[in-house]
């Protein structure tokens, strides 16, 4: 993904679920959010400017942990 804001995303058909991790390595599932929203993200030329149009502040926003928190190994 070529976003200064945006490193990934998954989509959800099924649950209308949409999640974003931000380059700053956090991670939102956007809840409620069409198919059409989601192919139109997928599409975007700048997948920043389509989420702060059209995604940020119009769906259910939960900020997500990571399931294994990063941990220091030995040698770090």
């Amino acid at each position: 993904m070529d976003s200064s804001l945006i490193q990934g995303a998954r989509y959800w058909p099924d649950h209308r679920a949409l999640e974003l991790c931000l380059s700053s390595g956090r991670r939102y599932l956007y809840l409620g959010v069409p198919a059409e929203v989601a192919e139109g993200f997928a599409a975007a030329g700048s997948k920043g400017a389509f989420f702060n149009r059209a995604i940020r502040g119009r769906f259910d926003c939960h900020p997500l942990r990571d399931e294994f928190p990063k941990r220091r190994g030995v040698n770090d």
